[in-house]
């Protein structure tokens, strides 16, 4: 779910078997994405797997460095990801994301070649799309605590943002965000998934 000039785009390592299953991002109950996604600000409410749509007109969008299914994110081969790095490279270029948000410092280091690096802003650059890593939502992830995975979300959104501090504001209103994001790719088709 790609749209041209994101303010975010947040990119998982692959679909977990559920999201292959559904069609949806991080849709297995025990992932932390979409509840961080909500507690740190980004969206007005707690939005379900099956709504992923609506995150556009917030300014957002979806993808994953790999596209293979499975059960864990450690069972796809360094080769994988570091393509996987490759095809994000080109569809960060096609559709200029303000920030590029990779959702798992492992899968970054591998997809990037960069194996230092740390969560939070990277000093790699996309062209104009900065980037930031976020620790990976996975129910798996135990160093992360829900709460602390929402902080890590709430700076990037801070990032993202500036003094807007958008989408939502404190009132908890849908403000700060585009009115409408134009939901068609670079060459004038539909919407890029």
């Amino acid at each position: 779910m790609v749209a041209p000039d994101l303010r975010v785009l947040f990119c998982g390592i692959n679909p977990g078997l559920m999201s292959a299953y559904t069609g949806h991002h991080f849709a297995r109950p025990g992932n932390r994405f979409w509840p961080a996604l909500h507690a740190s600000g980004f969206t007005p409410r707690r939005f379900a797997p099956a709504e992923q749509w609506e995150v556009l007109e917030l300014g957002f969008g979806l993808t994953n460095v790999a596209g293979r299914a499975t059960a864990r994110a450690d069972e796809l081969s360094r080769e994988e990801l570091m393509a996987g790095g490759e095809r994000l490279i080109a569809k960060v270029a096609a559709y200029r994301p303000g920030w590029l948000a990779v959702l798992g410092v492992t899968a970054y280091r591998v997809a990037f070649g960069d194996k230092d690096a740390r969560v939070g802003p990277q000093e790699l650059r996309l062209g104009g799309t900065r980037v930031w890593v976020l620790p990976s939502p996975s129910g798996l992830n135990a160093h992360w605590s829900p709460a602390t995975l929402a902080q890590e979300f709430g700076r990037l959104r801070a990032a993202a943002y500036g003094s807007q501090y958008g989408p939502r504001a404190a009132d908890g209103d849908a403000t700060g965000a585009p009115a409408a994001v134009r939901a068609q790719g670079p060459d004038g088709t539909g919407l890029r998934i």
